[in-house]
């Protein structure tokens, strides 16, 4: 089994797992689905009662209920470093909660304004800010403000959709197209450019030619179309792989890790085949 980046950048991916199979493919996807592990908010304090800010009362009041802003923050994309935190199963304090395995972050703002995920500040450490720093939370009219004190945590997506690292992760059997040498000339098989809805194909000198096998969907309108003179096939043994991130972790951080932890599961099912 092998793996080919066609495209790495920072939260966008693809890739050939090559001489692998179907069950192997599905067990990748499954992991960087729900096995990444990564910070997420899981803790929401508000402050109750007026907030004074110059001299003016605020309420402590929003238009939305406690629980749906807890829930917008528990979805904001928040930084993973795995050298600086570890799981608070992991840590030295036993799931207390400890700078080794938590960020804080404050949130303090008085209306009318949007309040936005930039807005969380983080305690001790401002290389921690937040991903995305335009996601809308709560909408403050005047007179109103918010005081929050937000803890994230490591965690996994099968535990909560937040602990989700990659979206749309998704694989197809690597497409193989192939064009009748005796017919590529055939102007009547140019036909097959405007039918195949991924551009798959270009005229070069009046001849038919596959330009970009990757993008076939396999969905072989050409076939039809071309009375047999085009050939298309999914190969089995190959897996072209697309994924999307949510910022948190970098496409390659998802890609390595999801590795290692199947890596890590399959050496631990062969020990336990020995032992027996």
């Amino acid at each position: 089994m092998d793996i080919e980046i066609l495209e790495m950048a920072e939260r966008k991916g693809s890739f050939i797992l090559k001489d692998s199979t179907p069950a192997m493919a599905n067990a990748l996807r499954r992991t960087m689905l729900s096995d990444i592990p990564k910070m997420a908010i899981d803790k929401v304090e508000f402050h109750l009662g007026p907030i004074m800010v110059d001299g003016k009362e605020y309420e402590s009041v929003t238009p939305l209920f406690d629980e749906i802003i807890a829930h917008r923050l528990g979805m904001v994309p928040v930084p993973t470093d795995y050298e600086l935190f570890s799981p608070q199963s992991e840590c030295v304090c036993e799931g207390e909660g400890c700078p080794n395995c938590t960020i804080m972050y404050s949130l303090n703002k008085i209306g009318p304004c949007t309040v936005l995920s930039g807005d969380m500040i983080p305690l001790g450490n401002s290389d921690l800010k937040v991903k995305d720093e335009d996601i809308p939370i709560v909408e403050l009219t005047d007179g109103q403000a918010v005081l929050i004190y937000a803890t994230a945590v490591i965690g996994r997506s099968r535990d909560h959709v937040k602990w989700q690292a990659a979206f749309g992760v998704g694989y197809k059997y690597l497409p193989k197209v192939g064009i009748d040498p005796d017919a590529a000339d055939d102007p009547e098989l140019l036909e097959v450019i405007d039918v195949c809805p991924r551009k798959v194909f270009e005229d070069k000198d009046g001849r038919l030619t596959v330009v970009n096998a990757n993008a076939c969907s396999l969905c072989r309108a050409c076939e039809r179309i071309s009375r047999g003179a085009v050939t298309v096939e999914g190969d089995d043994r190959n897996f072209l792989f697309t994924y999307d991130t949510d910022g948190s972790l970098t496409a390659r951080q998802v890609l390595d890790v999801a590795a290692g932890i199947i890596a890590e599961e399959a050496g631990g099912l062969a020990e336990q085949i020995e032992a027996l």
